[in-house]
């Protein structure tokens, strides 16, 4: 499934696993991506890099008719420096809150018939016309940040600092909307939104291009907090604006600017419904906006009217825990119907008019494109979220499965043009192809090592399990061999998944299982895709439902796998860093040493819309926090643990780590810690990621007194 081998590109070394996934961004350079199909459905529009070492992406079109690619855009030719040589910092934020450590073009915007784009690099602004294949710098006032076509292609709109532009296509540009007030920015996403709602964005296009609905953000009541380089301290620390849980996010309000001039606001109880998380113009006069509460325990879709600035309800949903908000809804059909998605009967459904759409049985992940009468939507069984399928629902009431292959799979679609990305769990990388037509070359590079995986329903809850053995090894039923030290790999927490029929989400765990693991891998209680119950059994406790279930899931395997359960670790990252340490901390008879990177390791500590969903405000209840805090245990520690945190994360900042380390060094209890100067949560940079695995794996094999 993909085109190239596995070189390292330096023929005096031998190229070893830890170095080609570090050296290839976890495989994902060289594959097509952001792929858009134009609603006539004559072009494919996708960035891909050339190699699969190579991190510049470039712009590509494929002429479906003609079934051949076109090269439009190539950084490498357009700017006489690297991209990330000048990058605003809003372009770094970005990059940052969508875990983008590629460079090029990784983001781009279209005019309506996706005939014109605009793009970045470094912070310049660069159009390029999809059917001539020309691509030209406009030079204006920057830098430039998100840089949008109007849908009719007569000019672009561009964030600039706090400031949200207008460039005409002589290149004469102007101020639409800005402030003095260094509180004050517009046409930009605040950090909630683009890290907990996936809302990168911050302002949209009328359908006629004689407006734009923009969001001012205001952080004057968000606290501050400061992020230092301890590596260099001559450098002085960076501010910023975190809205941690029980404290105050910023205010955010959204306009209509008429380009000609005037301004209107858009009203709505922000009092009740705090969060935008959604907007969309759908037509000139019907202006949508999605509204959360600050509970989340209420969502609305307002209809707002552009000239007045008036708001009434066209949905609203609720729920004891909390509303999930379901990417691309609102979604509407060409004849104005809305289609939404809500949790009913125990599973998430796409509903028009307060009826279901789709079968009980069939959890809704996302709804990927409407046209006339058609949704297609991203869906899996709800007693399966190993694979995710893309299906058709038609006004007639016909509910159509578009992929049959056990995996991985989505879809962009433009007119009669339906483009497939599918993984599958029996071979490395991605294949994107035209239904009926040609596939997109993918030049990612085949992985060194090969998942010697199975994957199991574990227990009355049938938890998903994935257990890896050395490659080699033997599967399930192999008791004759010596039992194996277990390495447990989880993320377990909410909105991510690690048990996936999908190759490529079990290269690193075979890494280590080919050094003697066995690993299990456990998706359990409050991970995405099993229904409303399942995924509300952490409401109010982050910590026991989930422990409970890796715990349950351990064991079961041992019954089918050489495992040797004297011998037991546990690794993860973020939520599965909190998870590890939360496991040597209270169940040190089942865990015996533990690495914990970037985690959490206090709730009060981490952001506002994410923390109180899951444990409400602290302000008023703070029983959860306490409760799932790992401070508090910090006395309790018997095992060997490892501390991993980038000092430059301003997403689950260092201070989690310093501040328990700081406990379990009060308490007296030795531990290791390993900070890394200058890595934010990800950690994108080659060497740091290579020599991170091979620490990992020296202090397992340390701790477990492994040869």
């Amino acid at each position: 499934m993909t085109s190239s081998g596995s070189g390292s590109g330096d023929g005096n070394t031998v190229d070893t696993f830890p170095r080609q996934y570090a050296r290839t961004q976890r495989f994902t350079l060289g594959e097509p991506r952001n792929v858009v199909v134009s609603p006539d459905g004559e072009r494919v529009i996708f960035a891909r890099s050339r190699s699969g070492d190579d991190p510049l992406n470039c712009l590509w079109v494929l002429d479906v008719e003609l079934a051949g690619e076109r090269l439009v855009a190539d950084p490498s030719v357009l700017l006489a420096a690297p991209d990330d040589e000048d990058l605003p910092a809003q372009e770094r934020l970005r990059r940052e809150r969508m875990r983008e450590g590629a460079g090029g073009i990784t983001s781009f915007a279209t005019d309506k018939g996706m005939t014109v784009t605009a793009f970045a690099l470094s912070g310049r602004l660069f159009l390029a016309g999809l059917v001539s294949g020309q691509a030209r710098e406009l030079v204006v006032d920057g830098p430039v940040f998100d840089p949008r076509p109007d849908p009719v292609a007569t000019r672009v709109a561009y964030v600039s600092g706090r400031a949200l532009r207008i460039a005409e296509l002589d290149g004469n540009s102007w101020e639409l909307a800005g402030e003095d007030d260094p509180d004050v920015s517009w046409g930009s996403a605040d950090f909630i939104a683009a890290e907990e709602m996936h809302r990168f964005r911050g302002y949209w296009w009328s359908p006629d291009g004689s407006a734009i609905a923009a969001c001012r953000v205001n952080v004057a009541g968000v606290q501050r907090w400061y992020i230092g380089d301890p590596a260099n301290p001559d450098q002085p620390p960076a501010e910023i604006s975190y809205p941690a849980a029980g404290s105050k996010n910023p205010e955010v309000t959204l306009h209509v600017l008429a380009i000609d001039g005037g301004s209107t606001e858009v009203m709505w109880d922000r009092d009740a419904y705090p969060y935008l998380a959604d907007v969309q113009w759908p037509t000139p006069d019907r202006l949508l906006l999605t509204v959360q509460s600050r509970d989340q325990r209420s969502l609305m879709v307002l209809e707002a009217n552009p000239r007045t600035g008036d708001t009434a309800p066209l949905f609203a949903d609720g729920d004891v825990a909390w509303v999930e908000l379901v990417p691309g809804t609102p979604a509407m059909l060409d004849d104005g119907t809305m289609i939404m998605a809500s949790d009913r009967e125990g599973a998430r459904r796409l509903v028009t008019d307060g009826e279901p759409m789709t079968p009980p049985g069939l959890q809704v992940r996302a709804v990927l494109a409407t046209q006339a009468d058609e949704v297609f939507f991203l869906a899996n069984p709800i007693d399966d979220a190993t694979v995710q399928h893309v299906w058709r629902w038609r006004t007639d009431r016909t509910v159509e499965c578009l992929t049959s292959d056990p995996g991985i799979h989505s879809a962009a679609v433009g007119g009669p043009t339906i483009v497939l990305r599918s993984v599958v769990l029996t071979d490395a990388g991605s294949i994107t192809q035209i239904v009926g037509g040609p596939m997109i070359e993918s030049f990612a590079q085949r992985p060194l090592v090969q998942p010697n995986v199975s994957i199991h329903r574990y227990g009355p809850r049938s938890l998903a399990t994935a257990v890896l053995l050395p490659t080699g090894y033997g599967g399930k039923g192999n008791k004759q061999a010596a039992p194996l030290p277990v390495l447990l790999d989880p993320y377990g927490g909410p909105h991510a998944l690690r048990v996936l029929a999908a190759h490529g989400a079990y290269l690193s765990s075979q890494w280590f299982a080919d050094q003697g693991f066995a690993v299990v891998i456990v998706d359990g209680r409050g991970t995405p895709g099993r229904g409303s119950e399942w995924e509300r059994a952490v409401h109010r406790n982050l910590a026991s439902p989930v422990l409970d279930d890796q715990i349950a899931a351990l064991q079961a395997a041992a019954v089918d796998h050489p495992l040797d359960l004297s011998r037991v670790a546990i690794r993860g990252w973020s939520f599965g860093g909190y998870l590890a340490a939360l496991a040597v901390l209270r169940r040190p008879d089942i865990f015996h040493t533990a690495i914990a990177g970037a985690p959490v390791t206090d709730w009060r500590l981490y952001d506002t819309h994410y923390t109180e969903r899951y444990l409400g405000d602290p302000t008023i209840d703070a029983t959860a926090y306490a409760a799932t805090s790992l401070l508090p245990l910090a006395g309790q520690l018997t095992r060997p643990l490892l501390l991993i945190h980038g000092l430059a994360d301003d997403n689950v900042v260092a201070a989690h780590t310093l501040q328990f380390s700081s406990a379990l060094l009060a308490a007296g209890k030795p531990h290791e810690v390993l900070p890394l100067a200058g890595v934010t949560h990800m950690t994108p940079q080659e060497v740091v990621a290579e020599n991170l695995l091979m620490h990992q794996l020296d202090f397992l094999r340390r701790t477990l007194q492994l040869k």
